[in-house]
């Protein structure tokens, strides 16, 4: 299939319109031509080279809402017409301990990203969703439940599910008194489904600026983290807290805000951490994990999830041409929202 996509040829390069090939239609997948495809700040550092040489030309995007076009002949769960999902994993060897308990983004044998990874079939690159179609393995495909807005949606296929999954995991519920640090395109989604779990939530921030901010997705208030006063009077006043914070940071002054046996737990991908202090550690059983995305099932759940609580991320809808204006803006800022491509405003 003959299509277009905005590609990087290099690292840190502008992204340009890139005219390609996707391949043909195998039994078991599913054709989807995209509507919509969100901006995550991991795809500036794929294509920066952070995370490691990358085979150019490459085209980002793992937040991905389209409309079936064709389906394989062994399809069974999609048909043409339908709105559906790609996350950030286009396929695994649904073999493994892993694959088997629905933890494909743990597969044994390595998960095939949406973008920058060998097929796993013809050894070909994937190419991601900044791109008018694609194809994808119907096992890794998500329904978009119809209360859903497609053209906001987007993003919680990654920014939903990387928060959505440690919240599940650490059993945040009813009266867990929850800290988000950060307020951007994963920290404001954070927010919103800690507090429709029943947590008390507060942002942890630099910026009393955030307030209001904060307030209006449902936050009880901020902790300003540049306060050393009022981060002292904070200490032990959470159960969990979800770091989405982007960019190198010190975590030493996030752990005493733990209670015992409190998690920190860190979504981010951000090099090597300051080395960390052991005492509050040691004298509060406290904890600092890390947690990816989820699987494709945890995928489908947090989907339904903003559907049934009616959760919308908070997006700037742009046009293609808007790209690397967009990417601009998140290389110096992290705002509280998430860019999403109009991907109708991509011709042939």
């Amino acid at each position: 299939m003959k299509t277009i996509g905005y590609a990087a040829h290099g690292v840190s390069e502008e992204l340009v319109p890139y005219h390609f090939e996707r391949r043909e239609l195998r039994s078991n997948d599913v054709s989807i031509e995209i509507l919509f495809s969100g901006i995550c700040h991991s795809d500036l550092h794929t294509i920066n080279g952070d995370w490691g040489e990358q085979p150019y030309p490459l085209i980002p995007g793992h937040e991905i809402i389209g409309k079936v076009v064709g389906v394989g002949a062994d399809v069974k769960t999609f048909k043409v017409g339908d709105h559906v999902g790609v996350g950030c994993m286009v396929d695994s060897c649904q073999e493994c301990k892993q694959c088997k308990g629905h933890e494909e983004q743990f597969c044994s044998n390595g998960f095939t990203a949406t973008y920058g990874s060998k097929d796993r079939v013809d050894g070909s690159i994937t190419q991601g969703g900044y791109s008018k179609h694609i194809v994808v393995r119907e096992e890794f495909v998500v329904n978009v439940p119809k209360q859903l807005d497609i053209s906001k949606a987007a993003p919680i296929l990654c920014a939903g599910i990387t928060t959505y999954s440690p919240l599940k995991k650490w059993n945040v519920t009813k009266g867990t008194r929850v800290g988000v640090i950060g307020l951007g395109g994963l920290g404001h989604m954070g927010v919103k489904l800690a507090v429709a779990m029943g947590a008390e939530v507060t942002v942890i921030t630099r910026s009393k600026d955030k307030l209001e901010s904060a307030k209006a997705i449902g936050a009880k208030g901020i902790l300003v983290s540049t306060d050393a006063s009022a981060m002292e009077k904070a200490s032990n006043s959470f159960d969990f807290i979800l770091d989405t914070v982007p960019v190198k940071h010190d975590f030493n002054i996030y752990t005493p805000l733990l209670d015992i046996d409190g998690s920190l737990v860190v979504v981010g991908q951000i090099g090597a951490m300051e080395e960390p202090q052991t005492l509050p550690l040691i004298f509060g059983r406290r904890r600092i994990s890390g947690s990816l995305i989820g699987g494709v099932k945890e995928t489908q759940e947090v989907l339904d999830f903003c559907a049934e609580h009616g959760i919308l991320p908070e997006v700037e809808t742009i046009t293609a041409l808007e790209i690397n204006k967009a990417w601009e803006s998140l290389q110096k800022s992290n705002p509280a929202h998430r860019y999403v491509i109009d991907m109708n405003s991509l011709n042939l």
